[in-house]
Order: structure tokens, then sequence, then C-alpha cells
């Protein structure tokens, strides 16, 4: 399985943003808890604890990564059941995320945005939210996912090749 890249860059009027989107044949509610219940976002990316409210922070326990790494993380905004900011900042840089949520037709259409800082690497940034977003697909559908190593470095030179529009 050679999972495909979907992502693409942004100008804004803050910087640049990374975008990604996956659409979901579920009711609205049913993606919101997938990204915001602890125990739903370690299905597929992160345990969290803590108060989910703006301004906020929660703790994170990175479930799929090597040694299950902690980190803190601010709740900018949360809009139930369409809007999701948040920020870390670790010892790989800042991370500034929003999920942005629509349904129309029975399919709710998540989208993501990394707002990047000026020295992110997309090319290794894209590539772990590509695996990860899959990751909430498969564990809202039983999908299968493909193997990190499809991703990354699977992916990489598709990355290197975007430039913001």
């Amino acid at each position: 399985m050679t999972p495909t890249p979907t992502g693409r860059l942004i100008a804004a009027a803050t910087g640049t943003d990374l975008e990604m989107t996956r659409e979901f044949k579920a009711p609205i509610e049913d993606v919101w808890a997938s990204i915001t219940e602890p125990e739903r976002t370690a299905r597929w990316f992160a345990h969290w604890t803590g108060e989910g409210k703006p301004g906020a922070k929660v703790r994170l326990t990175l479930v799929m990564e090597e040694g299950q790494p902690e980190s803190d993380m601010t709740i900018i905004a949360c809009e139930p059941p369409r809007r999701l900011e948040v920020e870390a900042v670790d010892e790989y840089g800042r991370w500034h995320l929003e999920a942005r949520l629509a349904e129309a037709g029975g399919v709710t259409t998540l989208t993501f945005l990394h707002h990047l800082d000026p020295d992110t690497d997309v090319s290794t940034t894209g590539p772990g939210w590509e695996y990860y977003l899959d990751r909430l697909v498969s564990s809202m559908t039983g999908a299968p996912v493909a193997d990190f190593d499809a991703y990354y470095p699977g992916q990489v030179e598709y990355y290197k090749g975007l430039s913001a529009s």
C-alpha cells in the first residue's frame, strides 16, 4: 500500500499553512469526538489529560511514537463541533495546529492546518501529518494504514516540491 500525499501549502496573512483534508461518511459530532475525546484521540495520535477548554494546557502522550513522549499543549480555541486550535512548543519547534469541520450531505470534511513557522521543514512534517490523519481515518473506518516508512521517507520528495499558492 502506497499512500498518496494530499498536503498543499497555502499563503496566509501570518505566513504559510500546510493544509490537508479528509472526508468521513459520519456525522460531524462523531468526527469531533475523534479529535477531542482522549480515549478516541489515543486511537490515532495521542492521549491527553487536563481540562479541554480555551486557554487551558493539556498534557499529551504521543502513543504512536517510540518511548511515548509527553508534551504540553495549549488550547487556543474550542468551538464544538466545528473548530479546534491548539499550540505546543517542544524540542522540535512550535506546533500551531487547527482543525475545521464541516458537514454536508452526510459527509463531514476535516480541514487540518499546520500554521508553519518559517524554519519548519515541510518535507518531514508533511509526511508525519499524512500518517496521523490516515490513522484517524482508520480509527473511524477500519481502513488499513501503510507503515510509517511509506510516508517518511516515501513522501519527502512530494513535500520538497511544494510551494505556497
